[in-house]
């Protein structure tokens, strides 16, 4: 072999050894820069997802089986109870989330805290997982011991914690739901890093039209004395009797975000419970969007303004006939109108042993 050839041959070998040493240098410090990426969160400042404690009942799961899943995962803990209509907005994106994340790292668990008695029924709690589609898991927080060890005071309110236990995000009531899926792929991000694991990268967010409130609308209005108290919302002279069953009678003049009677009504601490065979609710409210909590069976008209509900203000739980047949206790749509604005809106109640809790506004 010719030396030139020798020559280029040792030349070309030197140059491979030269390139593949350097790869590996680089190599090494993208291993390097992805562990200081990581080492960089400095997690001092951030407290630790409390132990789930007190839980009554377990659905879509349980205890052994949570306890197992929980561990290395992305989990956002969504406190909630089923008759809060802020509560029922926000299942829509956290139940996409679930069918979107549940794969690569991400576990949702509904912690459910009652505002109502009727709310700490495993089978009432059933039932509205069954209509929400709900399949991540669901405890109840019966006694609000969860809620507590959190140390929370509203509905809803999300937690998201690392696949450490470490809460890294927090957002109250609805809305924010771009912010918080972001805040998901990030720490299933760090998740994937942490473990080596390749992860799917689509920052594409789930995409669900978000209810848009009303600027100025009626506040909740509570039937239970206990609930109401400090609340002046009762319009009736008679006013809250705890425990009593009082007679309410009709007034012709009515005031704004404030709710009238007719009939025999027992004062419970959460509803009033109709003891006559009939009784009517009035009120004079603002808002584009009207629901009630109820229980027992009963059949109400809605009148607004004197007239049956037309077509623009008809609720999505209104049957024909601007009838509302409740049988179970849930939240129901009774208004549903596009703008908001201000209406008198009458209830004319059938059934003796019907219970109203709330009216909630949008």
């Amino acid at each position: 072999m010719k030396t030139e050839v020798k020559t280029a041959l040792i030349f070309v070998a030197v140059i491979a050894v030269a390139i593949g040493t350097i790869s590996t240098i680089f190599s090494s410090f993208d291993n390097i820069n992805t562990a200081d990426t990581q080492e960089k969160i400095d997690k001092t400042s951030f407290k630790k997802a409390p132990d789930l404690v007190g839980i009554a009942h377990y659905l879509n799961t349980t205890p052994e089986e949570l306890i197992s899943v929980m561990e290395n995962k992305v989990i956002l803990y969504d406190i909630w109870t089923y008759s809060c209509i802020n509560c029922v907005r926000t299942l829509p994106y956290i139940t996409a989330w679930d069918d979107k994340y549940s794969d690569q790292g991400l576990l949702v668990i509904g912690i459910h805290s009652p505002e109502f008695e009727f709310e700490k029924n495993p089978k009432n709690v059933q039932m509205a997982i069954a209509k929400h589609g709900i399949n991540y898991p669901v405890v109840l927080d019966n006694d609000m011991e969860t809620w507590k060890a959190f140390d929370n005071r509203y509905w809803p309110r999300k937690y998201i914690a690392d696949h450490e236990g470490y809460i890294r995000y927090d957002h109250i009531g609805e809305g924010g739901y771009k912010e918080t899926e972001k805040i998901i792929q990030q720490l299933i991000q760090e998740r994937s890093q942490s473990f080596g694991i390749q992860s799917i990268s689509d920052e594409q967010l789930v995409e669900i039209k978000e209810f848009e409130h009303t600027m100025f609308r009626t506040p909740e209005l509570y039937f239970g004395y206990k609930f109401a108290e400090n609340r002046n919302q009762l319009g009736n002279s008679e006013g809250f009797q705890p425990e009593k069953t009082v007679t309410y009678l009709n007034q012709e003049n009515i005031d704004l975000h404030k709710f009238y009677l007719t009939g025999d009504w027992k004062n419970h601490q959460d509803s009033m419970e109709l003891i006559s065979d009939s009784g009517t609710i009035k009120l004079l409210y603002n808002a584009k969007e009207v629901n009630i909590v109820t229980d027992s069976t009963a059949e109400l008209e809605i009148f607004l303004d004197g007239e049956p509900l037309s077509e623009q203000y008809v609720g999505k739980d209104i049957s024909i006939n601007n009838i509302l047949k409740v049988s179970e206790p849930d939240i129901y749509n009774i208004i549903n109108s596009e703008t908001s604005s201000s209406h008198i809106m009458e209830i004319k109640i059938k059934g003796k042993g019907f219970q109203m809790f709330t009216f909630t506004f949008g």
